[in-house]
């Protein structure tokens, strides 16, 4: 990758920006349990992780003809209250106050949809970033590249003119798809261009002093 070529660095949120882990956990739980069923296991977890709302809910509850209810519970629930659970990652300001002074775009692709807003303004956090498209600014969300064309398109960008960091095969396929550079964030088995296990890593990378 040619640093001096690049435009724009575009985080996923969950895994990435926040350890969501828990927050979601105790969300998809609590939905769960509203229905008499029980809470997740291992791999509905890794599953939902990744997920829309809409996808997770079709996945968690195949039985169900009309999903209706589900999202009547889920309006009556809301995230707010979840949003104290989530871990920002350490580092992750002081990288995105450095993009700034080196010039570039930042921005965010993520699968959420209407409680992104809430988690940028609880963290402070709204005017870190020159865009944010959710999994509602598109007709597919990822592992779809809609999300990347998307700011592409916004920014006159060239996919390689973006670095894309992602925790997920999601987050891989739709970097693939739209052929931006891939940072692999503490998933060592994910194939990417790179890997990094913290936000300083990637300011290495990219050659930005802190």
């Amino acid at each position: 990758m040619d640093i001096s070529t690049l435009k724009a660095v575009v985080f996923d949120c969950d895994g990435v920006m926040f350890d969501t882990a828990l927050a979601n956990r105790k969300f998809y739980d609590e939905v769960l349990v509203a229905f008499g069923k029980p809470e997740l296991n291992r791999e509905q977890f890794i599953n939902v992780h990744m997920m829309t709302v809409k996808a997770a809910i079709e996945y968690l509850f195949p039985d169900f003809e009309d999903h209706r209810p589900v999202y009547e519970k889920i309006k009556s629930i809301g995230y707010a209250k979840f949003i104290p659970y989530m871990e920002r990652e350490k580092g992750l300001k002081t990288l995105l106050a450095g993009l700034k002074a080196n010039g570039l775009i930042r921005g965010v692709a993520t699968n959420r949809t209407n409680t992104m807003d809430n988690v940028l303004v609880d963290n402070d956090m709204t005017s870190m970033f020159e865009t944010v498209v959710t999994a509602a600014d598109v007709e597919n969300p990822k592992p779809a590249p809609d999300q990347l064309n998307k700011i592409m398109a916004e920014f006159g960008l060239s996919p390689r003119q973006i670095l894309f960091v992602g925790d997920s095969e999601y987050d891989r396929k739709a970097a693939q798809k739209a052929d931006t550079w891939f940072i692999a964030f503490k998933q060592p088995e994910l194939d990417a261009h790179f890997h990094a296990r913290s936000m300083a890593e990637i300011g290495k990378l990219l050659q930005i002093n802190e």
